[in-house]
């Protein structure tokens, strides 16, 4: 997965691809194995880092969505718990079986979500991931260590998928350059090629070098999330936007506020939402929010609005109150929903299923969707691209396509899990290099072996790729992530070849980064940026 050898393939400007896909998030991903697992030539083409946005900072959940249930969108419920079964099969180093409890009450509301979860499980069908039930006071406090137990009638305990978003995605570009793909990250589109008012193609930057190419395309995807209007306006100049974003932010803190390994699901927060408390890496991760955005940015805050409102709505469940200074990371993500309804301004209306829309130019874009629902996305999205591109028609081989790195073999307790199938690779390393087995932070395991793989087989370009998306150790402690850039920074100059003047760079541009994922103790005022 060399960055340099992946450009190579543009070095022909007479080359003819089958799919341009722009967009390296986890619909831009899941599209280009798909093309390329059916034998399309296939180019991926990425502005930033894979997953940089969206894709690196959900609530890490493989689910079929219970709220969804709750407003009766049965169909999304359906296709995302078979899609849940799917990736617990093809990419089972990251995706595992978790238990969620839900505190009740009262009895009436333990029968309530008995009865509603029960359906919920029916849908999963053949794929289900175990059946829900009731669990009694003395057995809810048992197991969710840390909740309050001041009037707790019981629990009710089901079953969902929890995963690692960004090392997905990374194993999802790993997976469809095996496929014979073309994917390159800090590659930004500029413009559209037309003939005769039909797309032909793109005009692209590469970030790192400033060398521009133009890329002959039969079919053109806009998989660029919270940014497909941008690719739109350029297809039709004063189009209307199709998407209104969504912040979400998530809060990560000590695992000692609830030691246990099963997850709280809150199923009644202020807004009406659901509030989840996930274990996570040996950390709690707690969130999420919904508040509607009029812009959108590659490193969105969290607003103190939004912090203080996890915080009051996890207070009210756990025992022990969690108090800003408490919190190792804040990170805040954006959602590219479609754009609701004249008049309406509540993100809750607004369709989380996906959207397939071809321009008059024969510009293919998906919006919309969540991560579980990623390879259907793909699916549907290479369906439409042999329609309109005329390509000679292959069937969808995804359901069962291994992703990278999967194996049946996951010993949970070694952190280097999240590897799977290349986790020896990372050991050998160290044999080439005994220094690197060193610990990049006294407080974590994460080696410096895995850096120099993040380099040589991840095509990590930055600091930040590392510590944000390929180790994740910025989600998980903001502080540490700083305290391990100067090493990692070292590391990288020293494996591709820069000078100390591009190690403080990238120290500095980190830090700048990772200041957005430290919580001030104090707030400034209710609408700042935290």
């Amino acid at each position: 997965m060399s960055r340099k050898k992946q450009i190579q393939a543009l070095n022909d400007p007479s080359l003819l691809w089958d799919l341009i896909i722009v967009g390296g998030g986890a619909t831009g991903l899941g599209t280009a194995v798909d093309a390329a697992s059916r034998g399309y030539k296939t180019l991926l083409l990425e502005q930033s880092d894979f997953a940089k946005g969206t894709s690196s900072r959900s609530t890490k959940l493989v689910h079929g969505g219970v709220r969804y249930l709750a407003q009766g969108n049965i169909g999304l419920v359906r296709e995302a718990l078979h899609e849940r079964g799917l990736l617990l099969k093809n990419a089972a180093h990251l995706v595992k079986n978790e238990s969620f409890i839900i505190p009740v009450y009262s009895w009436w509301k333990a029968i309530f979500y008995t009865v509603g979860l029960g359906i919920y499980d029916l849908l999963a069908g053949k794929l289900s991931f175990g059946r829900s039930k009731y669990l009694s006071r003395d057995e809810t406090l048992r197991r969710l260590p840390g909740v309050d137990p001041k009037n707790l009638f019981g629990g009710v305990l089901y079953h969902d998928g929890q995963f690692d978003d960004a090392r997905l995605a990374v194993n999802l570009a790993q997976t469809a350059i095996e496929q014979g793909a073309t994917v390159l990250n800090y590659f930004k589109v500029t413009q559209l090629l037309k003939q005769d008012g039909k797309l032909t193609g793109v005009t692209a930057v590469d970030m790192e070098t400033g060398e521009t190419y133009q890329i002959k395309g039969k079919a053109v995807i806009n998989a660029t999330g919270v940014f497909v209007d941008e690719l739109l306006q350029m297809d039709e100049p004063h189009k209307k936007p199709m998407v209104r974003p969504s912040q979400g932010i998530h809060l990560v803190v000590d695992s000692s506020f609830m030691p246990g390994n099963d997850a709280l699901m809150i199923p009644e927060t202020d807004d009406g939402r659901v509030l989840f408390a996930v274990p996570w890496h040996g950390k709690l991760l707690i969130g999420t929010t919904d508040t509607p955005l009029d812009e959108h940015s590659l490193e969105p805050r969290a607003l103190d609005t939004e912090v203080d409102f996890v915080l009051r709505n996890a207070d009210k469940y756990l025992s022990k109150a969690i108090t800003r200074g408490d919190v190792l990371s804040v990170f805040a993500g954006l959602r590219p929903l479609a754009a609701p309804a004249e008049g309406s301004a509540l993100t809750k209306e607004i369709s989380r299923s996906h959207k397939l829309i071809i321009s008059r130019s024969g510009l293919i874009t998906i919006t919309g969707g969540k991560w579980t629902t990623y390879r259907k996305m793909a699916e549907d999205t290479v369906d439409a691209a042999i329609r309109v591109a005329n390509l000679s028609p292959q069937k969808c081989v995804t359901a069962s396509l291994r992703i990278h790195g999967s194996t049946p073999d996951v010993d949970r307790t070694d952190y280097l899990y999240v590897y799977g199938s290349d986790r020896g690779a990372i050991l050998n390393l160290i044999n080439e290099n005994p220094a690197w087995s060193q610990k990049l932070h006294p407080a974590y395991d994460f080696m410096q072996a895995e850096v120099v793989w993040a380099v040589r087989n991840e095509m990590a370009r930055t600091v930040e790729d590392v510590l944000a998306r390929r180790v994740r150790v910025l989600f998980l402690d903001a502080k540490a992530a700083m305290e391990m850039a100067p090493v990692v920074a070292n590391l990288m100059a020293e494996e591709m070849h820069y000078d100390k003047a591009w190690e403080m760079m990238q120290v500095a541009a980190f830090n700048e980064v990772a200041k957005g994922y430290l919580l001030r103790t104090e707030k400034v005022n209710s609408k700042h940026v935290v």
